[in-house]
């Protein structure tokens, strides 16, 4: 098992077996959803990459939305984000975040090629 960017509470990737398992990515605080999300998918392409895998090869993403009515904005960014040959499993919900400032969350789990 390896872990990225240990912290006291949790680390940015928990590897065990071939699969990576990301912690809650965010975007900059107090930012409109648009910069949020991008900011959010940018620090998933960066630990991803870290860990050994990218976008393509995520298995499931969790979106959690602090407005739920921020979903079309969110999916605008996403769409342009993803690899349209291999979309992950998804879910999106609404939800209080640990920081008012935030207005969305990001977790994922990739396998290693």
């Amino acid at each position: 098992m390896s872990r990225l960017e240990p912290a006291a509470r949790w680390c940015e990737t928990a590897t065990h077996d071939g699969v990576v398992h990301v912690a809650g990515q965010v975007g900059q605080p107090g930012a409109d959803i648009i910069t949020q999300t991008r900011g959010a998918l940018a620090e998933m392409d960066r630990v991803l990459a870290l860990s050994g895998t990218d976008k393509s090869r995520l298995l499931s993403v969790t979106i959690w939305l602090a407005d739920i009515a921020d979903f079309a904005a969110m999916n605008s960014v996403w769409d342009a984000w993803i690899d349209p040959a291999n979309p992950p499993a998804r879910a999106t919900g609404g939800i209080a975040l640990a920081d008012p400032d935030y207005k969305i969350e990001i977790t994922a789990v990739a396998a290693l090629p």
